[in-house]
């Protein structure tokens, strides 16, 4: 729950297309976050994720008209997909990856739950941040629409029809484009994950 009290979605859709301008106002609170968690986890950075966000409430406003029903939630998640793809073209898809553990509000966590390992060695932690790193580094060497179907099926956990809804594209095309982006990341870390040879004496 994020604190958001239950609405009438079709009432206050039917009403924001009148030019209800509070009734849409009550939308974007109830859909903000989570649009917000997407944006953040596709981009990586909190103001580029903040800025789709805003762009997409204002593209949702403006093409209203063309709202032809469905679901409100995955009209809006498809919008926010959009501009996130949109910017990861222009950047080349290079996502901005923290160096320190960050929440999606852009502060820095100084003990974040999954470091906290008991039984972990410096080394073995050492280890551990030189993977992670290393699987941004493999991230960067996706295009667009792979980063993309990669982060929402495996970091965001969404369905295939889910990822189609949020996407607008064939099922078929999504799970090609997550095959291919996880054969390339499974390539790169394949080279990392090769014991060292023991030098000989």
């Amino acid at each position: 729950m994020n604190g958001v009290p239950a609405i009438d979605e079709e009432a206050l859709i039917h009403a924001a297309r009148q030019g209800d301008l509070e009734a849409f106002n009550r939308l974007v609170l109830a859909h903000q976050d989570k649009l917000y968690n997407q944006a953040y986890y596709l981009l990586g950075d909190p103001m580029a994720a903040e800025d789709a966000v805003q762009e997409t409430f204002l593209c949702a406003y403006q093409a209203l008209g063309g709202y032809r029903g469905g679901s409100w939630r995955g009209w809006l998640a498809r919008i926010v997909t959009n501009k996130c793809i949109d910017e990861l073209r222009r950047r080349n898809c290079h996502p901005t990856t923290p160096l320190h553990p960050r929440d999606p509000y852009g502060q820095e966590i100084e003990s974040p739950y999954w470091c906290v390992d008991p039984g972990e060695t410096p080394e073995q932690r050492l280890m551990q941040v030189e993977f992670e790193d290393r699987i941004w580094r493999g991230l960067e060497l996706l295009n667009p629409d792979q980063y993309t179907v990669l982060v929402l099926v495996d970091l965001l956990d969404l369905s295939y029809g889910e990822v189609a809804e949020a996407t607008g594209w064939p099922m078929g095309s999504i799970k090609s484009r997550l095959a291919r982006a996880r054969r390339k990341l499974q390539g790169f870390l394949q080279v990392y994950l090769e014991p060292v040879p023991t030098p000989r004496v």
